[in-house]
């Protein structure tokens, strides 16, 4: 399987993800276009986030930071969390357990 074979879901505006799900855990590859935003939210997974392309703005808890490529950002459970591409990215998630929602 390549990642671009798998079909890509808008799940927020600007926000197109290709997603790999297993037993235990989902994996997400974004494509996100510069300017789209991630409304403030949080859910039982855990996550991890890895900038592969571009800059990221991201606020975690009320923190406020930017990514780059080769940062990795780490989300607890529940952890209240919103973003803001800077420019167009290419960011991948891990989520724990898995998001039946993206399915």
């Amino acid at each position: 399987m390549e990642i671009k074979d798998i079909n890509p879901k808008e799940i927020i505006k600007g926000f197109n993800g290709r997603f790999v799900h297993m037993e235990t855990f989902t994996i997400a590859f974004w494509e996100v276009k510069k300017g789209s935003e991630l409304p403030e939210h949080s859910h039982f997974s855990e996550q991890t986030t890895q900038v592969m392309e571009g800059k990221f703005e991201m606020t975690v808890n009320g923190i406020t930071q930017i990514y780059t490529p080769g940062s990795i950002l780490k989300i607890p459970s529940f952890a209240k969390h919103s973003g803001k591409a800077l420019t167009d990215c290419k960011i991948t998630d891990v989520f724990c357990p898995v998001r039946d929602e993206y399915k």
